[in-house]
């Protein structure tokens, strides 16, 4: 099956429909691409690998997830998260969404 792309972007600010918490993208993984283990034991509701699958900073946690995109939808007039790591991934929050840091490479 060729390759789709992501309807989230790093940056953005996404609702996760299972788990109802709000987060913001780090990164896009094409597809699944942790192992068999993990996805046996933490996606039980056996979300497709061939789809996109995104790292997500969670407001107000510390930890970071890894969420299947048919589990988030977009977030009507986002505001900023608070997590520890935002700063790491992150310059500024403009028009909705997070800037991601310049990189000099």
């Amino acid at each position: 099956m060729p390759e789709r792309a992501a309807i989230f972007g790093v940056g953005e600010i996404v609702y996760h429909k299972r788990f109802d918490y709000i987060g913001v993208v780090v990164d896009v993984d094409p597809e699944f691409d942790l192992d068999e283990e993990w996805y046996e034991k933490m996606a039980k509701g056996r979300p497709p690998k061939d789809r996109p699958w995104y790292h997500v900073l969670v407001h107000d946690a510390v930890h970071m997830t890894y969420v299947a995109e048919r589990n988030l939808e977009h977030v009507d007039d986002p505001e900023p998260i608070r997590h520890p790591m935002i700063e790491e991934y992150f310059q500024s929050f403009t028009a909705g969404r997070y800037q991601s840091m310049v990189s000099l490479n």
